[in-house]
């Protein structure tokens, strides 16, 4: 309940033989919930008792058990606590002083674990430490006021404001001037399991760390191979190996790769040299001649006899000559008019114009397009690609940024890209187009990490931060400190500032506005 210095609101007890001043049952149960295996709270109360009596303050009783029970004694001059352990034994603790005088005292027991305070009128009178109270209240135990039970410990006198305070040092409630300096009992002792906690977080730390340093001692002596992996396949390091026509090795895992340069092809009489699948030269094959042309293994001709039937031609080098092939189906029907179908040297059924002879299979590799023409196909190197060979079938990418092809402007770098290029902005720059950029604004944007009580400059590729009149700091973080005169040379001194003339007259106008309405001060002139 609040408290009340009005003598109206005290309760006066008698030294009846009969009487019974206890908490409702509601009010005891919510006391019980509030303290039950709880060892930290404080007992108050102001009373005035008669003189020579001896009487029960505050009594938390169940059954024959006093869980806890301040009483005071006149004719021994003792304030006595009475409370039950953990191993369930009863404990009275006696603090001699005298309480039943016929006058107005405030008196409260603090218990914080095993510490236990006694204050009587805002002055500490005893502090001891005991064995801790067990506070395990059954659900119906009861709350006596002014007695121990309904035939015992009756106190004779006035009190008021009896109240239990579960909370560190609640004699602070009774006595305001008496504000926390130091901490409870209970503190330390969390603070000390703390420290424990920590020291022993410390060991397990500091044996992981010297096992981790006694592997990584071993690991000096260990050579960790750096890998390559390409289209799945994992090289090691100091690995070559042929991507079409590049020679590419494993180098600190990272590829990197040349150009094959190819001799010009010394081929004997009887050999062609040609493109062979596979390979990124050409090589020297036997030939078939027919009708005045070399042919290879595998090429087709077809010619027409007088009657007009076609007849298809094969290149065998084994025979070193052209061996009929007799087709064994027929020529599929055509879909176009016979204005648009075409006659082939290679084949003798006719295609209409526009065939997808790319569909029927081709030679081109990763970075080359197959491309259809009037009566066959070729390969194409892709945009931002070279190629390799005269056919085109192989082609490498080209480094724009280090061939200087590429368009990335002032304040960009440029990064190279399979089969192109982009711009990145330097730090501080923001984007205007694909090949630009510009300074960015990071205090005028809000994009920075300047403290509140800071001022923001913005600077080539970044910004700086410094602490407004009045506050230390690095800018990032600025604290107040003594207020000082503006202008005067020991303030000005303390301005270290490293800032363009614009952001200097932005602070000297913010500074004079600011200070000319806070502080009444003299400018100083040396």
């Amino acid at each position: 309940h609040s408290r009340t210095t009005d003598p109206e609101a005290a309760i006066k007890l008698s030294a009846r033989t009969s009487r019974e001043v206890k908490a409702p049952a509601a009010v005891s149960k919510r006391m019980v919930q509030k303290l039950k295996g709880k060892n930290e709270f404080t007992v108050l109360a102001t009373l005035k008792q008669d003189h020579l009596n001896s009487g029960v303050v505050l009594s938390i009783h169940h059954s024959e058990h006093r869980f806890l029970e301040l009483e005071s004694s006149g004719q021994r001059s003792e304030v006595r606590l009475h409370y039950r352990t953990k191993s369930h034994q009863d404990h009275t603790e006696v603090f001699p002083y005298s309480l039943a005088d016929d006058q107005w005292h405030k008196v409260s027991v603090a218990v914080s674990a095993s510490h236990v305070i006694l204050h009587v009128d805002c002055n500490r009178i005893y502090e001891r430490v005991v064995e801790a109270p067990f506070m395990d209240i059954p659900e119906d135990t009861s709350f006596w006021l002014g007695q121990r039970n309904s035939a015992h410990g009756f106190f004779k006198g006035v009190m008021q404001d009896v109240e239990i305070l579960v909370m560190p040092q609640g004699y602070i409630s009774q006595c305001p001037d008496l504000n926390r300096t130091c901490p409870t009992c209970n503190d330390f002792h969390g603070l000390v399991q703390k420290i424990m906690e920590l020291q022993d977080i410390l060991a397990k730390t500091s044996s992981k760390l010297s096992r981790a340093e006694e592997k990584m001692n071993g690991l000096d002596g260990c050579y960790c191979e750096r890998t390559c992996s390409v289209k799945g396949v994992v090289y090691r390091e100091d690995e070559g190996w042929t991507d079409g026509c590049r020679n590419c090795t494993c180098t600190n895992g990272t590829v990197q790769c040349e150009a094959i340069s190819c001799p010009p092809p010394q081929c004997p009489a009887g050999t062609t040299p040609v493109y062979v699948k596979g390979a990124c030269c050409k090589e020297c094959l036997p030939v078939c001649l027919f009708g005045g042309r070399e042919l290879v293994e595998g090429d087709q001709k077809a010619v027409r006899d007088s009657s007009g039937r076609c007849l298809l031609f094969e290149c065998r080098v084994s025979q070193r000559s052209m061996h009929r092939v007799v087709p064994t189906d027929p020529c599929p029907e055509l879909s176009c008019p016979e204005s648009e179908q075409i006659t082939l040297s290679s084949r003798c059924c006719k295609v209409c114009r526009g065939h997808d002879f790319c569909s029927e299979g081709h030679g081109c590799t990763e970075h080359s397009d197959c491309v259809n023409l009037e009566a066959g196909d070729c390969c194409v190197c892709k945009d931002g690609f070279r190629p390799l060979r005269d056919d085109n079938a192989y082609c490498e990418d080209i480094d724009e940024c280090a061939e200087g092809k590429h368009y990335c402007r002032e304040n960009t770098m440029c990064v190279n890209t399979p089969g192109s290029f982009m711009c990145i902005c330097h730090t501080g720059y923001i984007r205007i187009d694909d090949y630009s950029c510009t300074e960015h604004d990071e205090c005028l944007s809000g994009l920075h990490n300047c403290d509140e009580n800071a001022l923001c400059f913005n600077m080539v590729g970044g910004h700086s931060c410094s602490c407004k009149p009045g506050y230390t700091g690095n800018g990032t973080v600025c604290k107040g400190t003594s207020p000082l005169c503006p202008f005067t040379p020991s303030y000005l001194h303390s301005l270290n500032f490293d800032m363009r003339f614009t952001g200097l007259m932005t602070y000297l106008a913010w500074f004079w506005s600011h200070w000319t309405s806070r502080l009444p001060c003299t400018l100083l002139v040396t």
